[in-house]
């Protein structure tokens, strides 16, 4: 058992979405690793799976991102 609980960081008005409880928090309730942000408002919290999943797809997508083929090597 520990004898300290560490606090959360965090100011207030920041905004978070929690990925465990999928809910938006103002200041950090729930500890960082279950946790996106901080956002500058409610609504981009709210919107922050979205967010994601728009991001994901970018990247997925950039050929930036993707292996040469062996073909392809110098």
């Amino acid at each position: 058992m520990a004898l300290f609980k560490r606090a959360t960081a965090g100011k207030p008005g920041e905004w978070f979405y929690c990925l465990k409880h999928q809910k938006v928090e103002e200041g950090p309730e729930c500890p960082a690793k279950d946790r996106f942000g901080p956002y500058a408002s409610r609504d981009e919290a709210a919107h922050a799976m979205e967010t994601a999943r728009e991001r994901n797809t970018e990247w997925e997508n950039d050929p930036r991102w993707h292996d040469r083929p062996k073909d392809d090597e110098d």
